[in-house]
């Protein structure tokens, strides 16, 4: 079942486009990664898809047309965007950072049962719950921004390069706990990386954009055989 389907999509940032009739579609339940170079207009797909950027084209999700639906509509609709460089809260706690993630949740015994689920699932953090957020490593931040996310009881999480900046280990163990969710509860994935070799091991399919369009698409196993697509579009696999 197709549970987010882009259709001609284009946008722009003022009078400049960044994307160009771009499509795909995602079912519920798959792991999708969304590859290209710098500046190939995934950050930019991103936004559009959370609200965050003007566009033309349709988005439907889950059977509702999203365009005219707020920013925070579609959060409550279920739309969870991790943005690049985490943007954790530095002057809150671990556990304060998780109470702000759960704001269009209303009840407090839900909120709880939450944040002690993903504590589980992230024991870096409940170790942590105390401490501010700015003293946490940068593995531990982005660990944090998952979590937050996932307090709002996503349908569909989006994540943008969660490897920034991190060792390729500290990568696996977030590529990890995200192919966990979606075997474990279900949660619709896309995921934009550069490091393509790590996130083909987790995704289902990839779709590649390349100057603002979507220039391939495939299961990770047609990716990461075909030399074509890795040597014209992603760069050398590292």
């Amino acid at each position: 079942m197709t549970f987010l389907q882009i259709q001609g999509l284009s946008a722009f940032y003022g009078r400049t486009q960044a994307l160009f009739n771009c499509s795909f579609d995602i079912s519920e339940g798959e792991f999708v990664a969304l590859l290209g170079s710098n500046g190939a207009g995934k950050t930019t797909m991103l936004r559009a898809i959370s609200g965050l950027l003007p566009f033309k084209g349709s988005i439907t999700y889950d059977g509702k047309h999203l365009e005219k639906v707020a920013a925070q509509k579609r959060l409550e609709l279920g739309i969870v965007h991790i943005p690049q460089g985490r943007g954790t809260f530095t002057e809150f706690t671990v556990d304060e950072n998780l109470s702000l993630g759960a704001t269009i949740v209303a009840s407090r015994s839900q909120i709880k049962a939450d944040k002690e689920q993903w504590y589980e699932a992230f024991p870096r953090l409940k170790e942590r719950r105390d401490q501010l957020a700015g003293n946490l490593s940068g593995g531990e931040q982005q660990m944090l921004a998952v979590a937050r996310g996932l307090m709002s009881r996503p349908r569909l999480l989006m994540c943008d390069e969660p490897s920034l900046g991190l060792a390729p280990s500290i990568t696996q163990e977030i590529l990890k706990t995200f192919k966990a969710l979606n075997r474990d509860h279900g949660m619709t994935l896309l995921v934009v990386e550069q490091n393509v070799d790590i996130t083909l091991q987790y995704a289902d399919k990839a779709f590649v954009l390349e100057a603002g369009q979507i220039v391939a698409s495939g299961s990770a196993e047609e990716m990461v055989n075909n030399e074509d697509i890795k040597k014209s579009y992603l760069g050398a696999v590292r």
